[in-house]
């Protein structure tokens, strides 16, 4: 007797069989036991998930000599010629090579003979989507309106190229991409009857190579026991199919996380040398760092599910040593190396350079974390002063400017009092600036109008500065450092700066300091320092130059 591969040999002979499709087949089954069963179905899907073995089962299920049974007995001669591919009144046709008009007219003479010996005559058409528009068009007034003898079954793996008005005249079926853990255990059932030793570990690497397909899974556990035998050691997936160890890929991932580049370049060079496809695996490590920014997030087993246990806590324990941000930047290398590797000549070199960009970049830190000690930095430099003791502050109302203003306790005396306040606009933002430089930065945009009784008026230009200020903690803080420079309580009005004023201070701000000014701005200044970095290039954000 002739060797049957597994995927034919161990292909499902009733409904319960099925892998993954319950939503398929116990409609399939409930309509078949209340007699509601269509004349025409479509069942669409990606490869090797099970449509035309549920088509087979269809017509098994309807042709069975104690039927129409949603369990066929698979022992009399219509379940048995279905099953060898063999009964004269079931037709499987192929749409790539069965795929014009002239062949779809000879469907449509032979569906007016009865069937000649089952109940039903059943045409199952493969890759339907293959099939020509015409040929399509000439089936439409007979797939709309078939003899009570015919049923017609479709499969396509591309659904979007079925002409709708085929789709309309048919019950759709959609088909699941199977998870590697139903594929795992579909496997292990089949070892088991086989007689074959083999991990889990590796049943589960074969699923995840398999792509969602059982069909491909059972073919490369085929090859694996041509190659192995009955005894399979995790090594022989490496030999035999190229699969990477899952092993070598944390060992990537912890060099990647632990910043050690020499260490991953080193397990992607053993890699190379065995011959395995180096795209693959950057795949593999994209999938890695989606699996640790889930973890970073708390994901449990409902997102890490399809990972055995000793993987996901391995993956806890990397995703651990990584921000969430840095997991992002990590990914978003990989993904930019993986497209790279598609087209270049040297896919080694690539990938290479994106382990080492990968584990030698610094940490992101956090904007808040940056503005702390930009400021802590610039008093540290002596350039602002405390705040005095007893300082306290009280929110009032401005019923006369309509808005909200801020009052502060008075502090020091500062260089100007409130007879020269509107006068000193440039004395008080060097004052806020040494306190305070971001603030100083969206105040310089302003133009101080007038100080009366104790109002201190300001006019803004409408959008992010006058969004920024007019925030309440904003609107606290000048107040507090204007009674501070002024010596008496102030309260801060904020009005908007008209169209043309606006479009006037824009213009303004947009002239750029020239390079070596700004190189020498004290916040400048203390980024380089906080961050260690040096100035490569001077731009003028404007488009104009300085």
């Amino acid at each position: 007797m002739s060797y049957l591969v597994l995927a034919r040999k161990w292909r499902p002979q009733t409904f319960a069989e099925v892998v993954g499709q319950e939503h398929v087949t116990r409609t399939l089954a409930n309509a078949i036991r209340a007699g509601r069963v269509a004349h025409a179905f479509l069942f669409c899907g990606m490869r090797g998930v099970g449509k035309t073995t549920a088509a087979r089962l269809l017509a098994k299920a309807l042709n069975c000599e104690a039927g129409p049974t949603p369990e066929p007995c698979n022992r009399c001669s219509n379940c048995r010629e279905i099953t060898a591919g063999s009964a004269v009144d079931v037709m499987e046709i192929d749409g790539a090579s069965n795929r014009g008009i002239n062949e779809v007219r000879q469907i449509i003479e032979n569906a007016r003979y009865r069937p000649a010996k089952s109940r039903y005559k059943i045409y199952i058409i493969d890759e339907v989507h293959q099939v020509t528009h015409d040929a399509f068009n000439a089936l439409l007034k007979t797939l709309e309106e078939p003899p009570p003898h015919v049923k017609f079954i479709f499969a396509t793996t591309e659904a979007h190229r079925v002409p709708h008005t085929i789709v309309s005249r048919c019950q759709r079926y959609d088909f699941k991409r199977l998870s590697p853990r139903q594929i795992a255990q579909r496997l292990a059932e089949i070892c088991r009857e086989e007689g074959i030793q083999v991990s889990d570990a590796a049943l589960y690497a074969i699923a995840r190579e398999a792509d969602g397909s059982l069909r491909d899974a059972q073919s490369l556990l085929d090859q694996l026991i041509a190659f192995a035998g009955k005894a399979i050691a995790d090594g022989d997936l490496k030999t035999a199919l190229g699969i990477a160890d899952r092993e070598v890929l944390y060992a990537v991932g912890r060099a990647l996380v632990e910043r050690q580049p020499l260490q991953a370049v080193e397990q992607l060079g053993a890699l190379h040398l065995f011959g395995y496809d180096l795209r693959r695996f950057t795949r593999d490590l994209l999938e890695h760092f989606r699996n640790l920014a889930v973890a970073k997030l708390g994901g449990g087993k409902a997102l890490l599910g399809e990972l055995p246990e000793e993987e996901r806590q391995e993956v806890s324990r990397q995703a651990a040593s990584m921000r969430a941000e840095d997991i992002d930047r990590a990914f978003r290398v990989l993904l930019g190396a993986e497209e790279e590797i598609g087209r270049s000549p040297c896919p080694k070199l690539v990938l290479e350079m994106a382990l080492i960009k990968v584990a030698t970049m610094p940490p992101v830190v956090p904007v808040e974390e940056v503005l702390e000690r930009l400021d802590a930095s610039l008093k540290a430099r002596g350039e602002s002063s405390g705040q005095p003791a007893g300082f306290a502050e009280e929110r009032v109302s401005d019923s006369a400017a309509g808005g909200t203003g801020w009052v502060a306790d008075p502090g020091p005396q500062g260089p100007a009092g409130e007879q020269s306040g509107a006068a000193n606009w440039q004395e008080f933002l060097a004052f806020v600036e040494r306190e305070r430089p971001l603030l100083a930065a969206h105040l310089r945009q302003c133009r101080a109008l007038a100080m009366d009784g104790g109002t201190l008026e300001v006019e803004v230009p409408a959008g992010f500065h006058r969004d920024y200020l007019a925030r309440e903690e904003q609107m606290s803080l000048v107040g507090n450092l204007a009674s501070r420079f002024y010596g008496s309580p102030v309260r801060l009005s904020l009005r908007e700066a008209a169209p043309a004023e606006t479009s006037r201070a824009k213009k303004q701000a947009t002239r750029e300091p020239k390079p070596r000014e700004m190189l020498r701005e004290r916040a400048v200044q203390a980024v380089i320092d906080i961050l260690g970095g040096e100035v490569q290039e001077v731009k003028s954000r404007g488009g104009t130059g300085p």
